[in-house]
């Protein structure tokens, strides 16, 4: 699971805690998208924790991050500036406190004031997204790195391509963060590619590639770290596929029957979550007390939090042209 001594008690409980707040709100986001009032579609992070925790506690405060439909945690663990509940269930219900004011929804949260440049609904959009901002951070020189994250099907399309290796080329300051939980929506990797690690396309542009188990949140760490200090100094790219699993489905409504239930059962078991707090508590820098007390306050904050996205108003029809054209013009 890492390398637990490196790092000081506030800095492993930051990252318990980071994950446990993930969690929390897909778990309440999930129940309210049940109910009803939540409009469009919800894809879950959940079981992916460690991965958004892991690299978001190595980045400054200035870098950019763009990331993908399912990117409700990235923001929750812009660290450490922790993202806003609050705003993030305004949003989810399409009401004006949002960070989008109500106009975004799940799939298009961004916050511009933290870096964030959105998430998105097009297949490997912040590939493209995340590269044009590394190559606006080189020509600036301003020393920001960008981050992207993406899933392993969006790794077959042209653009993906096309971004790496002018990334390559130009030596941008860019970490390419490949969430790879084995299924494009419903197909196996297996099914649209011979690789067995994706990784290995970073080879063909010049650049690392690194496989990291991504439900460890200290392996993510470390190697995380290693990509931004190479693209911050001026290294160039990396591509790190961190290997996971969602819990649910492609979004929720996806049965996910196309999955091996004994692979299920047997990914369940290697939950982030619990595996971290196992270190934790074995290495002593923590008690089981302290964990289930972070459990508690995050269920708490999210209680909160949704209940602030229920009672946010909805937008008023003036603001059905504002922010559709530069200068906000009708």
């Amino acid at each position: 699971m890492g390398t637990a001594e490196q790092l000081g008690k506030t800095e492993l409980l930051d990252l318990y805690r980071c994950m446990v707040r993930i969690r929390s709100f897909e778990e309440h986001a999930h129940k309210a998208f049940l109910k009803g009032g939540m409009p469009g579609f919800l894809h879950l992070c959940s079981g992916e924790e460690a991965i958004a925790a892991g690299v978001m506690a190595i980045l400054g405060d200035d870098d950019y991050i763009v990331t993908s439909h399912r990117g409700h945690g990235h923001l929750l663990a812009r660290c450490p500036r922790r993202g806003d509940p609050n705003r993030m269930f305004a949003e989810l219900y399409g009401r004006v406190d949002g960070y989008c004011g109500g106009k975004g929804g799940s799939m298009h949260i961004a916050d511009m004031s933290h870096g964030m440049l959105g998430a998105n609904g097009i297949v490997g959009a912040a590939v493209n997204i995340g590269t044009g901002a590394a190559f606006a951070s080189k020509y600036r020189g301003d020393k920001r790195v960008s981050v992207a994250f993406f899933g392993d099907g969006s790794t077959n399309r042209g653009t993906f391509h096309e971004a790496l290796n002018l990334a390559a080329i130009w030596e941008l300051p860019v970490v390419y963060i490949l969430e790879n939980n084995g299924y494009g929506v419903a197909n196996p990797q297996s099914d649209h590619t011979k690789l067995k690690d994706l990784a290995d396309r970073a080879a063909a542009y010049g650049f690392p590639g690194v496989v990291v188990d991504g439900n460890d949140v200290l392996a993510v760490r470390e190697v995380a770290a290693e990509a931004v200090d190479r693209a911050r100094g001026g290294g160039g790219p990396t591509l790190i596929e961190a290997k996971t699993w969602r819990h649910w489905g492609h979004f929720i409504g996806d049965s996910a029957k196309y999955r091996d239930p004994a692979e299920h059962a047997a990914w369940l078991k290697r939950d982030p979550i619990p595996a971290f707090a196992a270190v934790l508590v074995k290495g002593g820098a923590t008690t089981q007390a302290e964990l289930d007390d972070i459990q508690t306050a995050a269920e708490a904050e999210m209680d909160a939090a949704i209940e602030y996205g229920r009672q946010s108003p909805f937008p008023d029809k003036s603001e059905l042209t504002k922010d559709v054209y530069v200068g906000g013009g009708a």
